[in-house]
């Protein structure tokens, strides 16, 4: 026997079949020897095969320790672009000490010959990647049986931790096999015309858009100004019982998942005002609602979201209300960790809208005072990764309150004055303030100041005032729904401004 090599150890022997106890230690825990040698006897014949093989397996997927330490010095050569031959292997485990311990030169030769046809590494890595998935399962459940046999156990907390551990095996699973680098991967062509494709909004126009597919919708505000009753609204346009909210349509869903995780009997008895008996189908069908909190936060278990649509076959989600969903709200790292969570359940084709809350209001600040992002209580993140967040303002109770659009997705939308009828649950604009009702009552037409006098009551409106009648005005005239007649230039009597006038088109957008 050449010098510097040694016996290969005893090959264990495949599990026993027939039922054994799961804390049975003398029960060898499941692999394939013979797997593995085959892998590593592949990946000696060529770099491609170990290019092919290593996004399928980590080192501790190897049963045998001395097989996870060959394919260290695989990748380690392969790394530094160097043959991996069972020459090479054999110098470089010599070198470092090691080539003892994994049976020796002759061992190393005879792996190389071992497979069959190296050609099919990948079918031999995931015989590999399979045993070592059944091994960590293994270990999970003999962990969960001392743990429950243990004095004083908690079963929520056994639980939490089951639902932990699987939750990192799928993990495990989706980043291995053949497809960890390519799950997710489209070439560029389709990526700008499949995936940033010009869709048609969920909610809203696509030149006043609320809410954009494939992006969520954060609806903000203080405890009752109407949050919920503007959800349902859009949740029951959604299952088609309603086709406009705010006069902006509503694009249908197959299914919607509610989680009414705060006050659940108040959210049913907000949402009874809405329906009736002939409803009772339409609902039974296509709306599921969760009561109560989730098995776990969606920072703990960011593919919670995504399984709770598919469990339950729905391709919209409303979280009812956000600080439910989330261990805390204002650390970055969960809050990052949340918007994982909102992306993959965006990812796998799930809408998602949100009930959230905003800060509490500092004194001093005006009730009309436009409100902002950092309104919204909690980190930046929780916002940042949402498409489009409304914001209502107004006092708890209050039927007359102000829609403000913070983040759009196309254009702004509002400021809205809206009106509730807490008595049916209904939202609509205030007609006092509605440009085009406004526009429509005026035969003689409207001046851009015109409608700015008559929105804020003054006189002499101010610049923002004006500015925003003018993009109001523009915006109806590009919708159809008013036009536009140009003004003159003036000399030194002055000038005529533009005038604005109703067409005879039915409004089917707002400002």
């Amino acid at each position: 026997m050449p010098k510097g090599t040694a016996q290969p150890p005893e090959m264990p022997s495949r599990q026993a079949a027939g039922p054994v106890s799961p804390t049975d230690m003398t029960v060898q825990p499941p692999h394939d020897a013979a797997a593995e040698q085959a892998v590593l006897g592949a990946c000696m014949h060529g770099p491609d095969v170990i290019d092919e093989i290593r996004p399928m397996l980590d080192a501790a997927d190897f049963y045998r320790p001395q097989h996870e330490t060959i394919w260290r010095a695989l990748l380690a050569l392969r790394g530094e672009d160097k043959p991996t031959d069972p020459i090479t292997v054999s110098d470089f485990l010599t070198r470092q000490g090691d080539i003892t311990r994994v049976g020796g030169v002759v061992y190393v030769h005879q792996l190389y010959g071992t497979p069959p046809s190296a050609s099919h590494a990948a079918y031999y890595a995931d015989i590999v990647r399979r045993t070592a998935a059944l091994r960590r399962l293994r270990e999970h459940g003999i962990r969960t049986v001392q743990r429950a046999q243990e004095p004083g156990a908690d079963p929520d907390e056994i639980r939490s931790e089951i639902e932990t551990d699987l939750g990192a095996e799928r993990e495990r699973a989706l980043a291995s096999g053949s497809g960890r680098l390519s799950r997710y991967l489209v070439d560029g062509w389709r990526f700008v015309t499949e995936t940033g494709a010009d869709k048609e909004p969920l909610w809203g126009t696509r030149e006043k858009t609320a809410w954009a597919s494939g992006e969520s919708l954060m609806i903000v505000g203080a405890p009752g100004v109407g949050k919920t009753t503007l959800a349902h609204q859009v949740v029951l346009a959604r299952i088609g019982l309603q086709g406009t909210v705010l006069d902006m349509p509503v694009a249908p869903s197959k299914r919607v998942l509610y989680l009414a995780m705060d006050r659940p009997q108040q959210i049913a008895k907000a949402m009874a005002r809405r329906i009736g008996q002939h409803d009772e189908a339409i609902l039974r069908d296509r709306l599921a609602v969760w009561q109560g909190p989730l098995p776990a936060s969606l920072d703990r278990e960011p593919d919670l979201l995504a399984d709770l649509a598919a469990a339950h076959q729905a391709d919209t989600i409303v979280i009812d209300s956000l600080k439910d969903a989330v261990s805390t709200l204002v650390d970055d790292a969960l809050a990052v960790a949340f918007n994982n969570a909102r992306q993959r359940a965006i990812r796998n084709g799930v809408e998602v809208m949100e009930l959230h809350h905003q800060r509490k209001s500092q004194e001093g600040t005006a009730r009309d005072t436009r409100p902002s992002l950092d309104r919204v209580y909690g980190s930046t993140w929780i916002t940042s990764g949402a498409g489009s967040v409304l914001f209502i303002s107004g006092e708890a109770g209050d039927p007359a309150v102000t829609l403000h659009h913070l983040k759009t997705p196309t254009g702004e939308i509002g400021p809205l004055q809206l009106i509730h009828d807490h008595a049916h649950g209904t939202t609509t604009l205030d007609p006092a303030l509605d440009p085009i009702t406004i526009l429509r009552a005026a035969p003689g037409g409207l001046s851009v100041r015109d409608l700015a006098t008559a929105q804020t009551g003054e006189s002499n409106p101010g610049r923002a005032a004006v500015e925003k009648a003018r993009r109001a005005l523009d915006s109806l005239a590009k919708a159809g729904l008013a036009t536009k007649a140009d003004g003159l230039a003036g000399g030194s009597g002055g000038g005529q401004q533009a005038r604005y006038y109703a067409s005879a088109r039915h409004i089917a957008a707002v400002c």
